[in-house]
């Protein structure tokens, strides 16, 4: 793999590496090509704004920010993204990375979908928000130029990620879809899963076992 795509530098530590070699074993192209725009993006952004931030972490935190999707990293009770942060905080942890290092990639990978809350987090955990939220919604799609965009896609291809993202959403949580009560993956159950009902927070409120 080339060290830069579009001025951007894959971050090429040992840490990143095996992280890297984590994601590539359980992940298939579509997951692998998705986390590494994630992260270019993301950096983008950052040096768009001149923000401070540390690659390292942020490459770390979008390898990982999907992989409670996979087989390998999916329980049968948590979301999806906790189970993401709960893989990289074991990996970071057995490595001896810093404490705070480990909250910071939780963070990012627990709330990566959470939003109107994430974006005012720590530099990276925003950043890494917005690589997710370009790449799989296209937000704030003209910050990047097209060049840049298409360099992107060129080392990462898409391959009608638009419609396969979808259903490898729903692939990772659809025996548990419960934890997706109150967030966006609820959305997918909705579309994706048969019989699926998408549970009320008013209905909850209403009929609770308070008398008033």
């Amino acid at each position: 793999m080339t060290n830069f795509i579009a001025d951007i530098k894959i971050p090429d530590s040992k840490l990143a590496v095996e992280a890297a070699e984590l994601l590539r074993e359980h992940s298939d192209d579509l997951l692998w090509n998705h986390s590494n725009r994630v992260f270019l993006f993301a950096a983008m952004k950052g040096n768009l704004n001149q923000m401070k931030y540390d690659s390292e972490l942020l490459y770390i935190s979008s390898l990982f920010h999907d992989i409670g999707l996979t087989p390998a990293f999916r329980s049968t009770d948590k979301r999806f993204e906790v189970d993401g942060a709960n893989a990289a905080r074991d990996f970071l942890k057995s490595r001896g990375v810093p404490e705070d290092s480990i909250r910071l990639v939780w963070d990012a990978v627990a709330l990566h979908t959470t939003i109107g809350i994430v974006e005012y987090k720590e530099t990276e955990v925003a950043l890494m928000n917005f690589g997710v939220g370009y790449d799989v919604v296209g937000k704030n799609f003209d910050l990047i130029s097209a060049e840049k965009r298409q360099k992107v896609v060129e080392a990462f291809p898409r391959n009608r990620f638009k419609h396969n993202i979808l259903h490898a959403f729903l692939e990772g949580f659809k025996h548990k879809p419960e934890t997706t009560y109150g967030t966006i993956n609820a959305d997918v159950c909705e579309l994706l899963l048969p019989g699926y009902k998408r549970p009320n927070f008013c209905h909850h409120v209403l009929n609770s076992k308070w008398d008033e």
